[in-house]
């Protein structure tokens, strides 16, 4: 069975209030969210990955949105950890403002689930209305619950 943005939103990994100031910090804040029985096995070799990752090619996707991630060993199935930031993160080659992050770890033989649910997310968050209700939403639950609610109009 395909796996869908839903099945990844979970309020105990989502970060309302990212208070790291640098990218690095901030990648470190989301990814310690996401360890955990059933999620990321050793978080501290999956943030170096992520971090990797992020100095080959910025994963800053414009209007305060970035989707660092991995593909690795370290996971079983999609995990995926959010920050929001109100003051943002400097992301990207010219240190633009991330706003919203979403971290995500992938098992290699996962890219096409992986593929469906950033497209998901990606597509989600191009909307200036979304991510306005993202950004003012009081509470991880209702952070989760907008986004399950915008991704189910999706399919």
């Amino acid at each position: 069975m395909a796996i869908v943005l839903a099945d990844l939103l979970e309020e105990d990994r989502v970060t309302l209030e990212v208070r790291a100031q640098s990218r690095d910090e901030a990648l470190r804040e989301i990814v310690g969210t996401m360890g955990g029985a059933g999620a990321v096995e050793e978080t501290a070799k999956f943030l170096a990955e992520v971090r990797a990752r992020e100095e080959v090619h910025t994963t800053f996707m414009g209007n305060g949105v970035a989707f660092p991630h991995s593909r690795t060993a370290l996971v079983s199935t999609i995990v995926l950890g959010i920050g929001r930031s109100r003051a943002g993160v400097p992301f990207g080659e010219k240190g633009e403002l991330a706003h919203l992050i979403f971290v995500v770890g992938v098992p290699q033989r996962m890219v096409k689930d992986y593929l469906v649910c950033v497209g998901a997310l990606a597509r989600l968050t191009k909307d200036d209305e979304n991510r306005a209700a993202l950004m003012s939403s009081a509470t991880p639950n209702e952070f989760v619950t907008l986004l399950r609610e915008a991704s189910l109009l999706l399919e």
